[in-house]
């Protein structure tokens, strides 16, 4: 069994929710708490949030992760 990690990142808002929920929906679990971050530059929070998911088959470099 492989385990599978991802770092979901984006602009604090619905999107980002969003893109979050959609990973849980395919199988994929929390870890750890999201981080928040203040972009200077574009003068908005950003965040991430970690995600895991196991996996059957061996991981594949070349195919997305939210693909596996």
């Amino acid at each position: 069994m492989t385990q599978l990690y991802r770092l979901l990142t984006g602009e604090d808002g619905s999107a980002f929710c969003h893109k979050v929920t959609l990973a849980l929906s395919k199988g994929w679990r929390l870890y750890g708490e999201a981080q928040y971050v203040f972009d200077p530059d574009s003068q908005k929070m950003r965040c991430a949030q970690a995600v895991i998911k196991d996996s059957l088959n061996a991981y594949d470099p070349d195919r997305a992760l939210g693909e596996q």
